[in-house]
């Protein structure tokens, strides 16, 4: 029978106690993690979110009443208990920050009582995820997950803090917007007062919070809450949080500035010391480099272009590439060339999946030889030519992608992380930042047949590149910018633009006419006609960046509830199905879909 805790006071967490309470009274408050009845003693280890605290219970200290009702504390128990801290009078526990002491019971009141859990609540649990997802308010006692939700807690009072020190102002902005192109695909809300029309949840407060700086607001931030409706992954989720602002009167160096001084504070919260400034590449050398516009820099491994090497070899893979435009790069995975066949053949596969028709391979052998897919195409002179230009040497593996450049930076981006990963390279302990510069303003999108914006509509172009923005608009080169730690995009911005001008020629480039352009963005572009401060801004994704500083792989483990694969809670059963009543005032109408053949 639960009791109740009337007239009782917590006097401090489980752990929150050292040698230096020792004599004292105190009354702690938890979850019983596990409970050893040893006859005359029963000693039960009580948890809450500080850690834990070993509990003693004797019949002499603690009554007759007592010791039966610590005799039936089971885990997950719910108890109150007073009692002296003491030196423990065993061994000490080292893994415990409270392992020289526990408490010697005097008085014990059972809260609640538990049911058997369907998991064990421990440190790194081995349950799968759906299990724990559905019992999420019983995963989230486990000490990890709420080490996670503790340092998210402490980031994000952090980052308001020195923001708030460097003159920003936190404005809300609303949840209930206009659906606009150019992004994701939005979540839609039915409006009942609006029949036929529709709200977008916001993906990001982008336009909101130009506006705030057209409104003289000068520095805005916002820890906002954002939707997309897009497939999931590891470091994605349909409902995500923003470090959000935007700052008038400035341009590059003062973004970045701030932002970096903003990250080398938040870091000292886990003991990382970054040093200032942070490293930059443009766009473009990052994917010479690396085939990717947020490289994980913690390794080498750097792709190599042997195009001009290569163009009159007798290998028509690599001929036949460069002849359609294309081009042919490698990487050296040192120390791989004794990898077997079938292990090459599934990083041939693996580059298949993203858009290879193939993968050249060549090992070095220890006496100096070649083993190569493509040896036959080629004079010796030649294989030694390539060889000496991977800077392969006794021992390495040659890894070879022909295509169009777009595919073979693909391919070889993800192949090098890949093989990271199997060559233990990924260290979690190492931390590297890299700012990601002067990206293409626009990409050609082939399915739409026209040209996208690569970050939103609104980047300024590099002044020295408008001039291409009609004749090849391919060229132009965006005023944006991305921070990147290890492989992971924490963040991105720009500079925006802000001349009623550039902002017309922008639209037409992405295939606005002016109508349409107003008909979507009007509000800004209003907005625009009554004197624009030059502004900037910056948005960080905060479950990335916590995932990165706890540690983990996925940002699942860093929100409190998150959704599965498909979007679904499988906690709450959402999303689910409504009253027809619901659906009927807000004169919706559900279709039926076909079944599929």
């Amino acid at each position: 029978m639960a009791e109740s805790m009337t007239g009782l006071k917590r006097t401090c967490r489980c752990a929150e106690l050292g040698t230096e309470h020792i004599g004292q009274t105190v009354t702690v408050m938890g979850w019983v993690q596990k409970s050893r009845n040893k006859g005359g003693i029963v000693f039960v280890d009580l948890r809450d979110r500080s850690g834990i605290i070993q509990l003693i219970f004797e019949e002499s200290s603690v009554g007759s009443e007592g010791f039966q009702k610590a005799a039936k504390l089971r885990s997950e128990f719910v108890a109150a208990v007073t009692g002296e801290v003491a030196r423990r009078s065993g061994a000490v526990n080292e893994n415990l920050r409270t392992g020289e002491i526990e408490i010697v019971a005097k008085d014990i009141r059972i809260l609640s009582e538990s049911e058997t859990p369907p998991f064990p609540i421990e440190e790194n649990s081995k349950t799968k995820d759906d299990l724990r997802l559905k019992y999420r308010y019983l995963d989230l006692r486990r000490p990890d997950l709420q080490r996670n939700l503790m340092l998210r807690s402490e980031v994000t009072s952090e980052v308001r803090q020195f923001l708030t020190s460097e003159g920003f102002l936190e404005i809300e902005t609303p949840a209930l917007n206009k659906s606009t192109p150019e992004g994701a695909r939005d979540y839609l809300v039915p409006s009942r007062v609006h029949p036929g029309s529709f709200y977008a949840l916001p993906q990001s407060p982008q336009l909101f919070k130009q506006l705030l700086m057209c409104s003289g607001y000068d520095r805005y931030f916002q820890v906002a809450r954002c939707f997309r409706d897009e497939d999931l992954r590891a470091d994605r989720q349909p409902e995500f949080t923003q470090i959000d602002m935007e700052l008038s009167f400035v341009d590059e160096e003062d973004v970045m500035d701030i932002n970096e001084r903003l990250l080398q504070r938040i870091f000292k919260r886990i003991g990382v010391e970054i040093e200032l400034p942070l490293p930059r590449i443009t766009w473009q050398e990052a994917m010479d480099r690396f085939g990717s516009d947020k490289p994980d820099t913690r390794f080498g491994m750097e792709l190599k272009d042997v195009t001009e090497l290569v163009k009159n070899c007798g290998f028509g893979v690599f001929t036949g590439a460069i002849e359609n435009g294309g081009s042919v790069r490698g990487i050296r995975a040192e120390g791989q060339g004794a990898m077997p066949r079938k292990k090459i053949d599934k990083l041939v596969d693996f580059a298949k999946d993203f858009g290879a028709k193939g993968l050249a391979y060549l090992c070095v052998n220890e006496d100096g030889s070649y083993k190569s897919s493509f040896a036959k195409f080629m004079t010796e002179e030649e294989l030694s030519a390539l060889v000496q230009a991977m800077e392969g040497k006794p021992g390495d593996l040659l890894l070879f992608a022909a295509d169009k450049n777009k595919v073979v930076w693909d391919v070889l981006g993800n192949l090098r992380l890949e093989l990271a990963r199997q060559m233990e390279l990924l260290d979690k302990n190492v931390y590297h930042f890299l700012w990601v510069t002067e990206f293409p303003l626009l990409e050609y999108n082939e399915d739409m047949g026209r040209y996208q914006a690569m970050h939103h509509p609104f980047t300024m172009p590099m002044e020295e590149d408008l001039e291409y923005l009609e004749s090849d608009p391919g060229r132009v080169r965006a005023r944006a910018y991305d921070i990147v730690l290890n492989g992971t995009e924490l963040g991105g911005g720009s500079i925006r633009i802000h001349q009623n001008d550039i902002q017309e020629r922008m639209f037409e480039a992405l295939g606005f006419t002016k109508e349409s352009a107003y008909s979507q963005f009007g509000f800004l572009l209003n907005a625009f006609k009554y004197g624009v401060p030059p502004h900037a801004g910056l948005a960080y994704g905060l479950d990335r960046l916590i995932m990165l500083m706890a540690k983990e792989d996925s940002i699942r483990d860093v929100i409190a509830f998150p959704k599965v694969k498909d979007a679904s809670c499988l906690m709450t059963e959402a999303p689910g199905p409504v009253d027809p009543a619901q659906l009927e005032e807000l004169g919706i109408d559900l279709a039926e879909r076909k079944s599929e053949k």
